[in-house]
């Protein structure tokens, strides 16, 4: 019951970043026409924000979070680091899919004439906007009906740039006579 209360209250403050991630999906659709689509969702495959013609928004996001899955395992496994993009090219056009934040993805639609490396370059600065959106609105917690803040949500990753929470006092090393 607390995780799903916990889970229905994240989403209402990612709903607070929508228009400003909608706006952020519409700016990188006029800097690329070749979009076809453009897509802001949750790690989890929540729909935050959507750009596009046609109304499969909610598969595209459920889609795109189990390809993150894989890219992350797969990225993990390989020792290639944490998870950035992953880009798919069918005989229509491209899927391309980014990291944005730490709770966020984008993933766009685009033409099979499109510029690639222009797309990788306007896509990761519209990833990074939308993860500050997102993980910014994720901090602001909101306080319950006798204003106190709940604690952060336990599990979730430390955001970029700030440091891990201390866990614990700092182990002291010791050294001991004749120990290298």
């Amino acid at each position: 019951m607390r995780r799903a209360l916990r889970m229905r209250a994240e989403r209402r403050q990612l709903m607070t970043a929508e228009a400003e991630v909608l706006g952020e999906l519409r700016r990188l659709r006029a800097r690329l026409p070749q979009l076809t689509g453009a897509l802001a969702a949750s790690a989890d495959g929540l729909v935050l924000a959507h750009d596009t013609v046609d109304g499969e928004a909610e598969s595209v996001a459920a889609l795109t979070a189990a390809a993150l899955g894989v890219g992350q395992r797969l990225t993990d496994s390989t020792g290639q680091g944490r998870f950035r993009e992953l880009l798919v090219r069918g005989e229509s056009g491209y899927v391309a899919t980014y990291a944005a934040g730490g709770s966020a993805v984008l993933t766009l639609l685009a033409e099979p004439r499109i510029n690639v490396g222009r797309l990788h370059l306007e896509a990761r600065r519209s990833s990074a906007r939308i993860g500050e959106l997102v993980d910014g609105a994720l901090e602001r917690r909101e306080p319950n009906r006798l204003g106190q803040l709940p604690p952060p949500y336990p599990g979730r990753p430390p955001l970029p740039g700030k440091p891990p929470p201390a866990a614990g006092p700092p182990v002291r090393e010791v050294h001991r006579p004749g120990s290298p």
